[in-house]
């Protein structure tokens, strides 16, 4: 069968595999379909408000298991009012076929990134940081080289994807990510996986999506602030919002704590590969977080919402650019580490999503304070399937 190329948003593991061969799954690849569970809608908060239960939000998860081969489904969708509905389809885990649990942890993949802008937009309203500055005023000296140079890229064009920086693929090329999914990597390595290649553009003349300029990102934020970048992200947005099962892994950590289900790779076996336990360190500031759908959606209310950004940089994280091949269907834009496209019933919608090994996560968020979010527990493997993932959340904002 011809190779399926996956649309532009990656972490860097999977952009990888893409731009090497493609890291491509076949509906005659992944073996036996894992064992079927009945789904379920649940409701998580006891906020006031009328609660709507979707059956096509329902179907359109059991759909994911059934139709397209994954293990494991699940949804969070917040009403205007803070009331969330949990929905799950399939299984947690292959071997024992329990029912998935709803609203459990997840690696939340390029989300990251979102969080990671927001903390740079955060220090732009500090006063520490200026978006058109160069790179090279907050990191002398650290990006040079074939790939780029800080002189001439500018803080937005990092976080707009706009800066030409290409990424650090060849890190991996060669390789299965399977393999490779303990590895640990310094964030130095990373980009300097990145400036040993060539640029793909000059600074600021079109959109390309790469995890490099957000490993950028991150650094500039820990020479801005002198702290870890996974404490900056926990301190000024985790716990103000009392995201209670979002988290930065440790150093070395390569579990999922508490309550989870298993993430799978479905290709480079004939049966489901277990690869939930898996070093973060290749997404680090562009994909390390764990989170739940619960909190990423009450993450992206609070951050549409002008709960985490003053109206001024919330201003500038919307302004956007087009972003062709964000997604394999329907016209995106791409801001400041925040995307926007809109609905199937006309409304305009803002999110990111996010892929690593063994998960995919989907979102987005209306201007009318309601979110929706979906993940699965293995990567799709047509872009029939990534579409469906993303109609998935179309359907639980417009049903």
């Amino acid at each position: 069968m011809p190779t399926t190329h996956r649309p532009a948003r990656r972490t860097a593991a999977l952009a990888a595999a893409l731009l090497s061969t493609a890291l491509i799954g076949t509906a005659a690849s992944a073996g036996a379909a894992p064992p079927a569970a009945t789904g379920a809608a649940t409701t998580t908060s006891a906020a006031a408000g009328t609660h709507h239960r979707s059956p096509a939000v329902q179907h359109s998860l059991d759909a994911l298991v059934r139709d397209d081969g994954l293990p494991g489904a699940l949804a969070a969708v917040r009403e205007r009012s803070g009331r969330v509905t949990d929905y799950t389809a399939g299984v947690r885990d292959v071997v024992s076929g329990k029912p998935i649990q709803p609203d459990s942890r997840i690696r939340i993949a390029s989300n990251t990134k979102t969080f990671t802008a927001t903390v740079v937009l955060q220090l732009v309203g500090e006063g520490e940081v200026v978006l058109d500055e160069p790179v090279e005023t907050y990191l002398p000296g650290v990006v040079r080289g074939p790939g780029g140079d800080g002189r001439s890229i500018t803080v937005r064009q990092l976080l707009q994807q706009t800066s030409g920086l290409p990424d650090y693929d060849t890190l991996v090329l060669g390789t299965d990510l399977v393999s490779v999914r303990h590895t640990y990597f310094e964030p130095s390595q990373l980009l300097q996986a990145a400036l040993d290649q060539p640029a793909s553009f000059a600074p600021g003349t079109r959109f390309e999506y790469s995890n490099t300029n957000y490993v950028v990102a991150g650094l500039l934020v820990q020479r801005v602030t002198g702290r870890p970048i996974g404490e900056q992200i926990t301190e000024r947005i985790i716990e103000p919002l009392h995201l209670r099962d979002t988290y930065w892994p440790t150093t070395g950590d390569q579990d999922i704590r508490g309550r989870h289900p298993q993430g799978y790779d479905l290709d480079t076996a004939a049966t489901p590969v277990d690869v939930t336990d898996t070093d973060p360190s290749l997404g680090w500031a562009a994909g390390q977080l764990i989170s739940t759908p619960s909190d990423l959606a009450r993450f992206l209310d609070a951050l549409v919402g002008g709960e985490l950004l003053a109206p001024a940089e919330l201003e500038q994280m919307r302004t956007t650019v087009p972003a062709p091949g964000f997604e394999p269907q329907g016209e995106w834009a791409y801001g400041l580490g925040l995307a926007r496209t809109t609905l199937s019933c006309g409304l305009e919608a803002w999110g990111h999503g996010g892929d690593i090994q063994g998960f995919e996560t989907r979102n987005l968020v209306t201007t009318d304070g309601r979110a929706a979010v979906v993940a699965v527990t293995a990567l799709p493997r047509t872009l029939e399937a990534i579409g469906r993932v993303d109609a998935a959340v179309d359907t639980a904002l417009c049903s």
